[in-house]
């Protein structure tokens, strides 16, 4: 993958802020017999990294009892809207015209759609007719990397083709009031709402790139369906959270991520740069510990994270946007964690002026 350029990147974040002082403050309220039997369990608010986050509706909405038909029509609505303001910034960023994308990848695990939003937005965007399309469903937080990594491949088996990639996640949509779980506690206090998108294209060096892809690699680890995922019914998603991932990562992480490096031929030195799905404030200090890290170090995803909060997947492309704002001049090493339980890595060499 030599000669797959990244040309844009662009991020969109619907309007409703979320501050976590607020949400704190109703958590006992919304699960009184989760906080009365473990009152101990208000820290995560305050612990979890996240000051604010954003949501596609005010926080009233979410206090409501809801269904599957709620959660799906709210996804069709205002995912739609979301998906198109990214993709639109990020085509407009790389510079080519809505007709030139050859091929459309959305990447999204908090909302299911048949058909998927790249077909709903195709007329809206100008994309044409002919246009490809690629929705891939299930890969939670590592979905920004692994899609980068897969579309990356798509576009070098067709050199000269343009592939937007779409990564949106309404994670909103999984709060419920009806289980009271620490898991769901947990995700009230971490998760947002937000997309990013990409534009790539398979040409040597071209003008303007922001980077190139050199190389992908993934390792899932074996009996780890348990760490992470979604359970189903007919209230909506509901968040699975079987074990600490910060202990996970701490213990677990450091040996594979050498052996991602080595998949994509690069040693711990060459890589200036580490950009990491900010999970939470815990994983983000485990993250640091596990890749040897100075405390601080990924100052990125800590402020994407504060602002944004866990998006899942487009979060770590919002700190990959902050980091390419600062030009990095040497290798950067793109990865998340997410559902499998899988390790995605991608790496990036330096654009071209």
């Amino acid at each position: 993958m030599q000669d797959v350029s990244l040309l844009s990147i662009a991020t969109a974040v619907p309007p409703h802020v979320i501050e976590q002082e607020d949400v704190a403050r109703l958590a006992p309220k919304v699960f009184p017999d989760l906080f009365a039997r473990y009152p101990v369990m208000i820290e995560i608010f305050r612990n979890s990294g996240v000051d604010r986050r954003r949501a596609v509706r005010p926080m009233d909405w979410y206090l409501a009892a809801r269904d599957w038909t709620d959660r799906s029509a709210l996804f069709l609505e205002a995912g739609l809207e979301l998906f198109e303001q990214a993709a639109r910034s990020a085509i407009d960023r790389a510079g080519i015209a809505p007709a030139d994308v050859d091929l459309v990848m959305t990447v999204c695990s908090s909302g299911i759609a048949t058909p998927s939003l790249e077909a709903r937005a195709l007329p809206n965007l100008g994309l044409r007719a002919d246009v490809r399309r690629v929705p891939v469903f299930g890969l939670g937080c590592a979905g920004g990397v692994s899609g980068l990594s897969l579309a990356a491949r798509l576009a070098a088996a067709e050199p000269g083709t343009n592939v937007l990639v779409v990564v949106i996640e309404l994670c909103s949509l999984a709060f419920r009031l009806d289980r009271g779980t620490k898991e769901d506690a947990v995700a009230s206090a971490l998760f947002g709402d937000g997309a990013a998108a990409l534009v790539l294209r398979a040409e040597a060096k071209p003008n303007g790139a922001l980077a190139q892809v050199t190389g992908s690699a993934e390792h899932t680890w074996p009996d780890t369906l348990d760490v992470m995922g979604w359970t189903f019914d007919p209230v909506g998603f509901g968040v699975v959270l079987s074990r600490s991932v910060p202990t996970f990562v701490e213990r677990r992480f450091p040996k594979v991520m050498g052996k991602l490096l080595d998949a994509v031929g690069l040693a711990r030195a060459d890589v200036a740069r580490f950009v990491c799905h900010p999970g939470g404030g815990r994983v983000v200090d485990a993250l640091e510990t596990a890749l040897a890290l100075p405390r601080g170090a990924l100052d990125h995803e800590r402020a994407v994270l504060r602002e944004f909060g866990n998006m899942s997947a487009p979060t770590v492309l919002f700190a990959l946007e902050r980091v390419l704002r600062d030009k990095p001049k040497n290798m950067v090493a793109l990865s998340a964690l997410g559902p499998g339980f899988t390790a995605s890595l991608v790496a990036l060499a330096p654009g071209h002026a």
